[in-house]
């Protein structure tokens, strides 16, 4: 295509063939007389203003060529002269030396890929999704405004009808007067006047369609992600239904009752009856059990074994009844703990300490006077790993589950599921739960309750306005584990909480033990400092436990095969006991300070009184004979004589304590016997000073 030519002043002007002829005449002749040319150039201006018009001159100065002052003067050759330029992507702006440190290699080095977007123009967007709060108000307000115009232009219709219907009488009047043509005209434009204009329809403002959520408008990255939404999308279907479902039963139920009113009545007078009926069979059911179990009763409460004077102060166990439940055979007894108030009643937490076989857990609660039932029975979807009853309100159960949950039975509640129970949103462990104890209520009177997790949190359970609200109290930070990280960061692994025991006089202090063998003396009021560190086992510690008479000294026991006696102001152990075999739990007897028992995993209960021996246990005694079965807990009665130990088959054994184990001081003649507290701490005080005497007379 060619370009367009513009009118220059040094290109030269046209000329008419006629004036060519006239100037240039024959060659080598005389020039022509003008006369002839002014008439040519006469009929030329004529012929050009009858052509062109006024406005000749406007169109001939729009045509002409501005050039700038500064413009180059180029020849032809120049000018046909070709440059070719290649056009890239890249920005000519950006920087091509930038320098990173590099901590791999610890050097700068350079970045190869730069940014080479260079943004010209941005604008924000007020699109608003259809399916938001704000466009289902916008959507309401176009549709009123429609529905108003509607009314206003149907009010103007009418309007409009009636003016016309007055404006067609007045034309049929002035009709007869005139003549018969102009009275037909006359008729006809009334009858186009009558018909009513079209009603005024407000344009409608297009909404943009555009859904940021369509599948259509993205690119198709990872098909993963689609599965994945789409397994929520129908998940969430399927709640919506559910709820959907259950509104309509609730509404049918509604109905149901407002319509059977009378009958309710009756059959609630049915439960109450049944209600008083199940206390009779109750009563029942322990009076037909104590006849069955009689021979057992008797030995509860009279037997004492007579043997014991000729067995050295050796001391044996009874068995008396065995508590079990059909649906906790495949389970082990992870927790037991006695009742404050009711003496014979004991809970038993079930789950699994196999983290390959994990399945669901039970909470029983049995009693001595009925060994055939559980008195409560609670079901739950992961393993019970520990729980404690309240001392003061002794129908709350703290319980911790394997999935790092903790929750709160209430014994009193007609319901199997718990009264308070912790989520992912209220701050749960993220590792097994491996024991619950019940605190003091804070400075507004609420529920207290600790827990301690594989995850290393030591976590406060506060029930406030009927939720659990927690607050993390310390995290074991185990020393000499940090690991090495990405670019050389340094990771610090938390140390992993197995049990844990509050000091039962000075509130705020308590002891943690660990998955690596150490003890941590903690207190609440430091959350990143330990008081002490006890360098105790060379596994994991099972259980730990204050003394309860005297106040410095605590016990220990592991799964290499130790139990240990600590004074909690020195780092060394008072006393260590191997007992061949991993210890699964050990407990200080409530009626003297020097007697404590351990279970070991070979199946065998171990009794120690240290006031009659320091060296080796008064008592061992094979209480589960299957070899694969293993003993996990054993626990004290607060007021009986008798100890409870639970397996890894889902069984209770209940067990007397022979008189060579429990022991009393011997009244002497014209003395009385002095009893209590002071007694206990004596007698613990005088076996902490035969310990440390070597060492104080060798310091001297």
């Amino acid at each position: 295509m060619e370009s367009p030519r513009f009118l220059d002043e040094n290109m030269p002007k046209a000329v008419w063939p006629s004036e060519i002829k006239s100037q240039s005449g024959p060659s080598g002749g005389k020039a022509a007389p003008p006369r002839p040319a002014k008439a040519v150039s006469k009929k030329r201006d004529e012929d050009a203003s009858t052509d062109v018009g006024e406005g000749a001159d406007e169109w001939t100065a729009a045509k002409t060529l501005v050039k700038p002052p500064d413009q180059l003067e180029l020849t032809e050759a120049e000018l046909k002269e070709e440059f070719t330029r290649v056009l890239t992507a890249n920005n000519p702006h950006a920087p091509q030396n930038i320098v990173r440190y590099s901590f791999k290699e610890r050097a700068y080095k350079p970045i190869g890929y730069v940014d080479q977007t260079a943004i010209h123009f941005s604008l924000n967007g007020n699109l608003i999704l259809k399916d938001s709060d704000e466009g289902r108000r916008q959507s309401m307000r176009s549709a009123v405004s429609e529905k108003a115009s509607l009314e206003t232009s149907a009010v103007i219709s009418e309007e409009t009808e009636i003016k016309d219907e007055e404006g067609t009488e007045d034309t049929q009047a002035a009709g007869e007067e005139e003549a018969e043509e102009a009275g037909a005209a006359e008729e006809a434009e009334a009858a186009e006047a009558e018909e009513p204009p079209p009603p005024r329809v407000k344009e409608q403002k297009l909404a943009n369609q555009f859904n940021f959520i369509e599948r259509a408008s993205k690119t198709l990255n990872n098909p993963l992600r689609w599965e994945i939404h789409d397994a929520y999308v129908e998940e969430l279907q399927k709640m919506e239904k559910s709820k959907e479902k259950e509104k309509t039963k609730a509404q049918i139920a509604k109905k149901e009752e407002k319509k059977k009113g009378r009958k309710l009545t009756s059959l609630e007078s049915q439960s109450d009856d049944i209600t008083k009926i199940s206390k009779a069979a109750k009563i029942m059911e322990r009076m037909v059990n104590q006849n069955i179990f009689d021979d057992i009763a008797q030995d509860f409460k009279y037997f004492e074994d007579a043997s014991d004077e000729y067995r050295d102060q050796r001391g044996t166990l009874l068995p008396l009844w065995k508590f079990q439940y059909d649906k906790t055979k495949r389970l082990a007894v992870t927790a037991i703990s006695w009742n404050p108030k009711y003496k014979d009643l004991f809970a038993v937490g079930y789950g699994s300490y196999d983290f390959m076989k994990q399945s669901h857990g039970m909470l029983l609660l049995y009693t001595m006077k009925n060994p055939s039932f559980p008195e409560y029975v609670f079901s739950s979807e992961s393993g019970i790993m520990c729980l404690d009853i309240h001392n003061d309100h002794p129908y709350l159960v703290a319980v911790g589950f394997y999935d790092g949950n903790v929750a709160i039975y209430n014994l009193k509640k007609a319901t199997s599921q718990p009264s308070y129970k912790s989520s992912a949103k209220s701050g749960k462990h993220t590792d097994p739960v491996w024991q619950v104890k019940w605190q003091k209520d804070d400075m507004d009177n609420n529920l207290n309750f600790f827990s301690v997790s594989s995850d290393g949190r030591i976590v406060s359970w506060t029930l406030v306005k009927n939720e659990l609200v927690h607050t993390d109290v310390i995290k074991l930070s185990a020393e000499g584990t940090t690991m090495q990280g990405p670019e050389g960061l340094q990771l610090q692994t938390l140390g992993c909480g197995t049990s844990f025991d509050f000091h039962k006089k000075i509130d705020y202090l308590f002891l943690v033990g660990t998955e690596e063998g150490k003890i941590y003396k903690c207190s609440k009021c430091y959350s990143s400092q330990f008081l002490d560190v006890f360098e105790a086992h060379h596994m994991a510690v099972d259980s730990v436990s204050w003394n309860p008479y005297h106040l410095k000294v605590f016990i220990s026991c592991s799964s290499d095969w130790t139990v240990k006696i600590w004074d909690h102001t020195v780092k060394t152990p008072m006393f260590i006991y191997d007992l061949h075999s991993a210890v699964g739990d050990v407990a200080w007897s409530p009626y003297s300070s020097t007697v404590f028992a351990a279970v070991t995993t070979d199946g065998k209960a171990h009794v120690f009184d240290l006031s009659i021996n320091k060296y080796e246990a008064l008592c061992t005694q094979i209480v589960v004979a299957k070899k694969k079965n293993k003993i996990t807990h054993i626990q004290f009665n607060p007021v009986y004589p008798v100890v409870i130990v639970g397996d890894e088959r889902g069984h209770i054994t209940c067990l007397k304590l022979s008189p060579n184990l429990r022991k009393m001081p011997k009244e002497k003649k014209g003395q009385e016997v002095k009893k209590g507290p002071e007694v206990e701490i004596a007698k613990m005080d005088k076996l902490l000073n035969l310990v440390r005497e070597p060492d104080s007379t060798a310091g001297k």
